[in-house]
């Protein structure tokens, strides 16, 4: 008997059929489907064929595995991804048969597909200095696996990329039996430079993380590699070049406080502007009601109060910095048109989407018009959504929304988080929206920021070091958290961590 598990987040598309091709072995199993608190209508495809769906208690893969483990039935598991339309009819049993039949504690898949460029790039070479006994796995990073429960029970996941690897570096540091299986021919979508760039940092870190507990490695083997994530990158920051994309900034991020408030302070309609936020849920009409207060209002009047807010340090220093490596910098208001094209034009965007605030000689009527781009074609009936901006962009500039980089701090601004590439929170962000992002920015500058965007001309390599860029991503951002780890395991101090 097997335990299936497939972690699934927003795979409505895929889920139901990948089961039922699951589905097609002899060997007697269950079905668990752990939904990482999807959007779409992943759950309910789910439910019309697995035998149970639960939801994870936190976002992320590695929380999705251990809680599907734990609600397993069976003695040997099996790991799949649920966005994966060719697995082999029998994939279920080439990974359980070896548990099954006394052959193995624990297997490991590899396949053919179009490429593996974090594998090859960063997961190997780390792998051939602190465990060259794990070298010889085809595919060390493949999330198609069986083990037994007892191991997995015993070991802690790590909750995102580095999860696989922690994994197989787990059974071979237990002594288990591994063994690696062909599975075919596989066939995913190809990720973005963010995403590749995201998971090679965590892979980086999670082996290095785990040769400071388990490997002969010492510290002048780490300053080889930091000598050599030194060069590499160079090569990063010219590869990154060449790419279109585009940040996103809400203006919340940018101001030290918010407009609307410092509008109705000035004005003495404090009052008012808190009725209409207590008042009005609904998005749209919150927003209408806030114009209302400023009819007859001048345009310099209230771009005159714009300019005694502050604005967080190093603001028009991160844009032009931004702009000067190929970023396309948007700055995104969902309050009026007038402040933020203001706020745009003194830090250097290149662009601003809020909406529009009418007016007529230069005066408010207190009427505020919601631009297209705000408008969801998909969802005609909802007359406000602020995420509908990424479709307009990627539409108008010819990029894929896996390109946008989007920076802000409010609860409206989750949708926005989902749906780019990278989603950025500040610090002070409240918490459900941190869950959301895949990076916090420290409250009160831009500044770091600048880590996204290339370094100076005069320290670039020649383009023929380029196809490094992937590996110089995990091993620049691992090797200073590696060195803290392996200088602690020389002194018998070294403690699992786990982020």
């Amino acid at each position: 008997m097997v335990s299936v598990i497939i972690p699934a987040l927003n795979e409505g598309a895929t889920i139901r059929k990948i089961i039922q091709r699951i589905k097609q072995t002899s060997i007697p199993l269950e079905i668990i489907v752990v939904d990482d608190n999807s959007t779409d209508n992943t759950v309910s495809e789910a439910l019309k064929e697995a035998d149970r769906v639960i939801t994870s208690s936190r976002k992320g893969k590695g929380i999705s595995m251990h809680e599907g483990m734990m609600a397993a039935r069976y003695d040997t598991i099996v790991y799949l991804d649920a966005d994966i339309l060719t697995y082999p009819k029998n994939i279920v049993g080439l990974l359980a048969d070896p548990i099954i039949n006394g052959e193995a504690d624990f297997v490991k898949s590899f396949f053919d597909r179009q490429a593996g460029r974090v594998t090859q790039l960063v997961a190997k070479p780390l792998l051939s200095i602190f465990f060259p006994e794990l070298e010889k796995f085809t595919q060390p990073l493949s999330g198609m696996i069986a083990a037994k429960k007892d191991f997995l029970q015993e070991i802690e996941f790590e909750n995102d990329y580095g999860v696989d690897i922690a994994l197989l570096i787990d059974a071979f540091a237990k002594k288990l039996r591994i063994k690696e299986v062909n599975i075919g021919f596989i066939k995913n979508d190809m990720q973005t430079l963010e995403a590749l760039g995201k998971m090679s940092r965590q892979v980086s870190r999670t082996i290095l993380q785990k040769a400071a507990l388990f490997s002969s490695g010492n510290l002048e083997t780490l300053s080889d590699i930091h000598t050599i994530s030194d060069e590499m990158d160079f090569a990063i920051r010219e590869s990154i070049l060449k790419l279109k994309k585009i940040v996103i900034i809400d203006i919340n991020v940018i101001l030290g406080f918010s407009f609307n408030d410092a509008a109705a302070t000035y004005y003495n309609l404090e009052h008012r502007l808190m009725q209409i936020n207590n008042t009005y849920t609904v998005e749209a009409s919150r927003l209408q009601k806030t114009a209302s207060l400023f009819k007859g209002k001048s345009l310099p009047e209230l771009q005159a109060i714009a300019d005694t807010i502050p604005i967080v340090p190093h603001s028009r220093e991160a844009i032009l910095r931004m702009k000067h490596n190929g970023f396309i910098c948007i700055l995104l208001s969902d309050g009026f048109d007038i402040v933020a094209n203001h706020i745009k034009n003194k830090l250097g965007f290149d662009y601003c989407f809020a909406n529009n605030l009418k007016m007529e000689k230069s005066v408010a009527t207190g009427d505020l018009e919601f631009p297209d781009y705000f408008n969801d074609p998909d969802e005609p009936d909802i007359k406000y959504d602020k995420s509908a901006i990424l479709k307009h962009l990627t539409a108008t500039f010819n990029i894929p929304q896996k390109n946008i980089v989007f920076v802000g701090n409010t609860i409206a601004d989750i949708p926005l988080f989902q749906l780019s590439g990278m989603g950025i929170a500040t610090s002070n962000a409240p918490s459900p929206v941190k869950l959301w992002a895949d990076k916090i920015l420290p409250e009160g500058s831009l500044k770091p920021l600048l880590n996204l965007i290339s370094g100076d001309e005069k320290n670039r390599l020649p383009k023929s070091n380029a196809v490094k860029y992937i590996a110089a991503i995990g091993l620049i951002a691992a090797t200073a958290f590696a060195g803290y780890y392996l200088y602690l395991n020389s002194r018998g101090k070294a403690k699992t961590s786990y982020s």
